[in-house]
């Protein structure tokens, strides 16, 4: 299981009582396999052209653990946009429809 914090280094889990060695380095690598597999994901959902930028900016969040920030002139904005393959008014956009009462 991976760290929910992004810069915090992984630690594989202890051995289950009772299990054997080769059966705790096989459940570590699949896990340590399926971690990268959930990040490759996460990336494909911030490029994918086909989901929205909503979409493409929870993905963000999610992959680093952030929120999108409120002020419109926030610098984290820019990088939002270009890892996420979005116009700063797209992320803007976001912004203006979250801060909007439902």
């Amino acid at each position: 299981m991976t760290s929910p914090w992004p810069f915090v280094p992984y630690s594989p889990p202890p051995a289950a009582p009772g299990e054997s060695i080769v059966d705790y380095r096989s459940r570590v690598a699949a896990e340590k396999l399926q971690a990268v597999e959930r990040k490759r994901r996460e990336l494909a959902d911030q490029l994918s052209v086909g989901n929205a930028p909503a979409a493409r900016i929870r993905a963000w969040e999610t992959a680093y653990g952030l929120r999108l920030p409120r002020d419109g002139s926030h610098p984290i904005l820019n990088v939002i946009a270009s890892v996420a393959r979005l116009s700063l008014d797209e992320v803007r956009e976001e912004q203006r429809r979250r801060a909007a009462p439902p």
